[in-house]
C-alpha cells in the first residue's frame, strides 16, 4: 500500500533544529529528542525527530517498503529496528488522520 500525507495537515521543518539534528547525528550522539518538524491537523500538534520528520517527508504515495528501504540508505540503523518502528510509526499517523493509504 502506498502512503500519502493528509493534504488538509499544516507542518513546517524547523531548520535550525534539524542542521542540530545533523551536526550530532554526524558526531554520532543520539538525536532521538530532538524535534525538527511539526504537524498540525484538528487541534493535535506532534513534533517529528529527523527520521520521523523524514519518513512523513516520503509519504508521498510510495509504498512502506520503499520508505524502509530509502532510510537504510541514509541512516545508520539496524534495518529490523528501522522497520518496526517505522511501520509503527505509520500506523499511529494514520490511526490520527494525517497520513491515509491507497492501493
Amino acid at each position: 500500500m502506498r502512503a500519502f500525507r493528509n493534504p488538509d495537515v499544516l507542518w513546517r521543518e524547523e531548520d535550525e533544529s534539524k542542521a542540530q539534528a545533523y551536526e550530532e547525528l554526524e558526531k554520532g550522539e543520539d538525536v532521538e529528542a530532538i524535534g525538527t518538524s511539526v504537524l498540525f491537523s484538528d487541534g493535535v500538534m506532534l513534533s517529528l525527530n529527523l527520521i520521523a520528520t523524514e519518513i512523513w517527508k516520503l509519504c508521498d504515495g510510495r509504498d512502506v517498503n520503499e520508505i524502509i528501504a530509502d532510510l537504510t540508505g541514509r541512516f545508520e540503523v539496524d534495518p529490523d529496528v528501522l522497520s518496526k518502528d517505522a511501520t509503527t510509526f505509520l500506523s499511529e499517523l494514520k490511526q490520527k488522520g494525517f497520513i491515509y493509504y491507497e492501493d
